[in-house]
């Protein structure tokens, strides 16, 4: 049984059943290289592709998020009335490098309420924010702006462990509503300040 399946392999991996000669594995193993460079090529443009797609699904999200917001926060008593919709990169004055960038800034003259907008945000993005809330804070710090900074998670799709996870940290969830954004903020809600 063992010596049929080896010759009836042997008959498929060579056409005709010859035996492989150098010229013929080496013709072989070109075309083999070929394809996986067609391959790796393929799949380069494809992660292109979709990191692109990711993007724009940010940027939508930013778009649906951003237009009530405001209006949102200003109903629970903040009366922001400035908003950069492109966010706020900052930088590092020695570096010249992106520290943190920032999807959505509130402002008034009393606090800075700092967005990030998620289709579906993950735990994860907590611990992310948090630490961009401390980066924004210290900024603000370094040119005298002594306003207190909160923070806020926008997502399409909320897992529950990921809003106890955003409200334990003292953070605002704002999660998709039909049409409009809502903050699902419970009554005992504390936000946190930096």
């Amino acid at each position: 049984m063992a010596t049929a399946t080896k010759k009836k392999l042997s008959q498929k991996a060579i056409p005709g059943g010859k035996k492989p000669t150098f010229e013929t594995v080496w013709a072989t193993l070109q075309e083999v290289s070929a394809s996986l460079k067609e391959t790796d090529r393929i799949v380069k443009r494809n992660g292109k592709q979709m990191g692109d797609l990711h993007r724009r699904f940010g940027q939508l999200a930013e778009h649906l998020v951003a237009p009530g917001i405001a209006r949102r926060f200003n109903e629970l008593g903040y009366d922001f009335n400035a908003m950069a919709t492109k966010g706020q990169k900052i930088f590092d004055s020695k570096t010249g490098k992106i520290k943190t960038e920032i999807d959505l800034i509130l402002e008034n003259g009393k606090t800075i309420m700092a967005v990030e907008v998620k289709t579906r945000p993950v735990i994860q993005d907590v611990e992310h924010h948090i630490r961009r809330l401390e980066i924004l804070r210290d900024h603000r710090r370094g040119i005298n702006d002594q306003r207190k900074v909160q923070g806020a998670i926008a997502g399409a799709i909320y897992e529950d462990d990921v809003k106890k996870a955003v409200r334990e940290a003292g953070l605002y969830v704002i999660e998709q509503s039909g049409d409009t954004m809502k903050i699902d903020m419970p009554d005992d809600f504390i936000p946190r300040e930096w």
